[in-house]
């Protein structure tokens, strides 16, 4: 049996992309995952996470990264709320995927909704795999499938790697981008006040820039 993880880095920043991360195994190879020690991306160090990512491509059936930049983000928003922007990108990544079983870290107050719409987005473009491949939708979920667990450290890499690609662009070490982060407030501060716009990779419809904008 093939299965899938999925999950996502990056959901809540104001600056930079947000990635989803699909990885693909066969069953019966999960318990390699558990022997690497692949954990929440979270509790891991950079390092770590970094040669995790690199075993989990050498076991995996396939590892598929999803990324939306913020331009995607704040059109989307204008349409739909981040709770289906979410159904609609795990969705992108189920189609690259096609596994029999997907575990999914819910992205939703309602883990059963979130699993029940993913199933329903997914079969709208695959209506012949209708019944075919079930999802287990669960709230941390990358703390309790080891598949999922993979998906987030393969989504935490690539979202790390695209924000020190950012930094060096423009220049500026803007910090982790989350709105919490004073040296991200500090950059959108500095930034509004010189050039008296936002650049593109900061989301514009997140509360932190409308704010700053104003």
């Amino acid at each position: 049996m093939r299965i899938a993880g999925i999950d996502e880095a990056g959901k809540g920043p104001v600056i930079g992309p947000m990635c989803v991360g699909g990885v693909l195994m066969e069953e019966s190879r999960i318990n390699v995952l558990k022997n690497l020690g692949v954990a929440d991306s979270k509790k891991l160090t950079p390092k770590k996470r970094e040669m995790l990512a690199l075993q989990i491509e050498k076991y995996a059936l396939q590892v598929f990264v999803l990324e939306i930049r913020p331009q995607q983000i704040d059109e989307l928003r204008k349409l739909m709320t981040m709770n289906e922007i979410m159904v609609l990108a795990f969705s992108r990544v189920l189609e690259e995927l096609h596994p029999d079983v997907a575990f999914v870290d819910a992205a939703d107050v309602s883990e059963e909704r979130f699993g029940k719409r993913l199933l329903l987005e997914y079969e709208k473009k695959y209506a012949e795999k209708a019944g075919c491949m079930s999802v287990i939708s669960k709230h941390q979920a990358d703390c309790i499938y080891p598949i999922v667990s993979a998906a987030s450290i393969v989504a935490k890499v690539r979202r790390d790697s695209l924000i020190e690609e950012l930094k060096k662009e423009i220049g500026v070490d803007f910090g982790s981008g989350y709105p919490s982060d004073p040296k991200t407030k500090k950059f959108l501060q500095d930034w509004f006040q010189e050039h008296g716009e936002l650049p593109d990779i900061v989301r514009h419809s997140w509360k932190t820039a409308v704010n700053i904008m104003k």
